[in-house]
């Protein structure tokens, strides 16, 4: 493949826009895990040189923040003032967790790239401090929660019950019975709970229902604070 010119370059940066270069990056990552993302096979998954790509990203750190930026693009506050704190700073627990859901490589990248450089996480942060200010936190309250939140997710996603998700229906129910004989076959004079908890894996988890609870409990927390103030 011939290096680019600096006109054939700019013909590529207006058919490749930042985000559509993001977006890709996003896919393989989510695919094949972060250490799949570099420029070199970035530019050969869309057919271009190296080159092209450095108009958006100078290297693979630049990359990795600008895919953070694209993906948490979709978490925000709701702008009406009428709306009630807990409900919009849900709705942007809600947002956060959905996005981690549908991109399995967010929870790693969130841990791996320093997020406060990115434009979208920091306006997600502000939104977070103005809403929590509003409920009565001084501004390092406010950090906090909004860290714990964060983090909160985070282990949400990274804690779902089941099988990996690549997994064949059959396959996932084999995978479950073995869990479950694996746990029956513990002495139950001294895991009791968990003997009995091993029926539970009989059955396929709900994993909505998982995510809602899951959700409250991290929204729980910061309600009852925010109540005794």
């Amino acid at each position: 493949m011939r290096a680019c010119t600096l006109y054939s370059c700019q013909v590529v940066n207006e058919r490749l826009s930042r985000a559509a270069v993001a977006e890709h990056a996003l896919k393989l990552a989510d695919a094949e895990g972060l250490d799949s993302v570099t420029i070199r096979r970035l530019a050969q998954e869309l057919g271009v040189t190296p080159m092209a790509l450095y108009w958006h990203f100078k290297n693979k750190d630049e990359l990795l923040l600008g895919i953070t930026d694209h993906v948490m693009a979709g978490v925000k506050a709701t702008r009406d003032p009428a709306d009630p704190w807990p409900h919009q700073v849900r709705a942007m627990v809600e947002a956060l967790v959905g996005v981690m859901r549908a991109h399995p490589c967010l929870p790693a990248l969130l841990q791996a790239v320093d997020k406060e450089q990115t434009a979208s996480f920091t306006r997600a942060t502000n939104d977070a401090l103005e809403l929590l200010t509003r409920a009565g936190f001084n501004l390092d309250e406010s950090y906090w929660i909004a860290t714990y939140l964060l983090q909160g997710s985070i282990g949400l996603v990274a804690g779902q019950p089941g099988c990996p998700a690549s997994m064949t229906p059959a396959q996932a129910a084999e995978w479950r019975r073995q869990k479950r004989l694996h746990l029956e076959k513990l002495p139950p004079d001294e895991y009791g709970m968990v003997v009995k908890f091993a029926r539970t894996l009989e059955d396929e988890p709900d994993i909505e229902r998982y995510y809602a609870f899951g959700i409250d409990l991290l929204m729980a927390a910061v309600e009852a604070t925010a109540a005794r103030r």
